[in-house]
């Protein structure tokens, strides 16, 4: 899959990449060069490029376009995008944007040279840029390598990627950053109380499991739950064909909790992590769990099953009930949840849900730094009694189909009674097509925003 994702070495033969804005003037340019930019019509748009030849006519220098303010708000990674982009040669920039500007650029760089090449060649190597000075590259490259792994892991189709896959990417990981990992499967997870998730993934070939790793020994605890849901079919309320077309990304909340993961581990940070993956298929067979039946969570609250096809919360809530019996400092679930997320804020904004008002404004202020745009919902009290059937103490799927984003998140609140601060993101994990720094195909959304939160507060071991 994806090679490693870095900066190029430094070369004396690099070619320079001004950076131009689009009302930026080109005074500093000889004659010669300025008629040759206004030729080929360069204004300074996002993203244009003009290479400047020198007397041989090989380029001396590339101008490239950073437009306006706005522009570059709307299109984020757009520059980085557009260097890696640029014919095969090594650049560096000449001037450099500073601070959180510049490690966007970086990252966006680092970002648009992934490529998804497992069953297929993706064309050509892009070009090679040095790391600006002004930028952490070794962590920028942590990071992109945390991605590509989040990208990998969805991206893989799901006759590859099933919960037993899922299992040997974790221990592969763990393995990696010498973390201790533990897996039940099958049968076990009866005997070991985690009947929602032997539920949901009874009816596959391929055994469901709770796959749990241990990291670290910081004073700080932290457990990610990411949701593991190798395929979905819908089980018994079957999906139309045009849904389960990309329901191989259905485990793109673990995807992206093993992508946190790296960056935290490979990061160092002064953290004890915890990280829980229900990994199941929910599939079609003569085993599969049916509406109107009624199961017992760990934590031994009832659920009635009145959609088989809302069954991530069935996963999540056993591994939910597990993290809630060893409460750590901060706790965040990750799941392909609801379809009402991405009606309520489509699907390049990771919304979540907390009833901790500081660490919502911190999440907040932390994306926006990195890029990484994240949005909070609600947790409606009054939507409360719509996930109270009356016949069980929970319901899976409420009818009306008002508030689904809410109530889900409602749903999985009550299984972390005793954690002192939690989160859920309920992303979509997916770019649906070709963006600047985004090919289309699986994404991790809302990594970034907590890594980097978790960065500011925490030190590094």
């Amino acid at each position: 899959m994806q090679k490693d994702l870095c900066f190029a070495a430094p070369d004396p033969r690099a070619i320079p990449i001004r950076l131009v804005a689009s009302d930026g003037a080109l005074d500093d340019l000889t004659q010669a060069q300025r008629a040759w930019a206004e030729h080929h019509g360069f204004r300074g748009a996002l993203g244009q490029n003009c290479a400047l030849p020198g007397a041989d006519g090989q380029p001396v220098m590339v101008l490239l376009g950073t437009g306006t303010p706005q522009e570059r708000l709307c299109r984020r990674f757009a520059l980085g995008h557009a260097i890696a982009g640029l014919p095969q040669a090594t650049y560096l920039l000449s001037n450099p944007p500073k601070g959180a500007d510049g490690a966007e650029l970086a990252l966006g760089y680092l970002f648009s040279c992934y490529r998804f090449d497992r069953y297929r060649d993706q064309g050509r190597a892009p070009a090679r840029l040095i790391a600006p000075d002004e930028v952490d590259a070794a962590q920028l490259e942590r990071i992109a390598a945390a991605e590509a792994l989040t990208r990998d892991l969805i991206n893989t189709p799901a006759e590859d990627m099933g919960p037993d896959a899922l299992e040997a990417a974790a221990r592969d990981l763990a393995g990696a950053f010498g973390a201790t990992i533990s897996v039940t499967t099958g049968d076990d997870l009866l005997a070991a109380n985690f009947p929602l998730i032997h539920t949901v993934g009874r009816a596959a070939a391929r055994a469901p499991r709770l796959i749990e790793m241990r990291w670290g020994k910081g004073k700080q605890t932290l457990t990610l739950i990411g949701k593991g849901v190798c395929f979905d079919t819908g089980g018994l309320n079957l999906k139309p064909g045009a849904s389960m077309g990309l329901m191989k990304k259905d485990m793109g909340g673990a995807a992206t909790v093993l992508g946190l993961a790296r960056m935290i581990m490979s990061e160092g940070l002064d953290i004890t992590l915890r990280v829980l993956i229900p990994a199941v298929e929910n599939a079609v067979s003569g085993a599969s769990f049916r509406p109107g039946d009624i199961f017992t969570a760990r934590n031994g609250k009832t659920v009635e099953i009145n959609n088989t096809d809302a069954e991530g919360r069935l996963v999540l809530a056993d591994a939910l009930a597990l993290a809630n019996e060893e409460p750590a400092d901060l706790t965040i679930s990750m799941a392909t949840l609801t379809g009402a997320a991405r009606v309520a804020v489509g699907p390049d904004i990771a919304p979540f849900f907390t009833d901790d008002d500081g660490l919502a404004a911190d999440l907040a202020r932390h994306a926006a730094l990195v890029a990484d745009p994240v949005w909070r919902l609600p947790l409606h009290p009054a939507y409360e009694a719509l996930i109270e059937p009356g016949i069980a103490d929970l319901d899976n799927a409420p009818s009306g189909g008002m508030a689904g984003a809410i109530t889900a998140a409602l749903f999985l609140r009550r299984f972390v009674p005793d954690v002192p601060r939690y989160a859920h993101f309920d992303i979509y994990a997916w770019s649906q097509s070709n963006a600047p720094g985004r090919p289309k195909g699986g994404l991790g959304q809302g990594a970034r925003a907590l890594f980097a939160l978790l960065n500011a507060t925490g030190t590094k071991t």
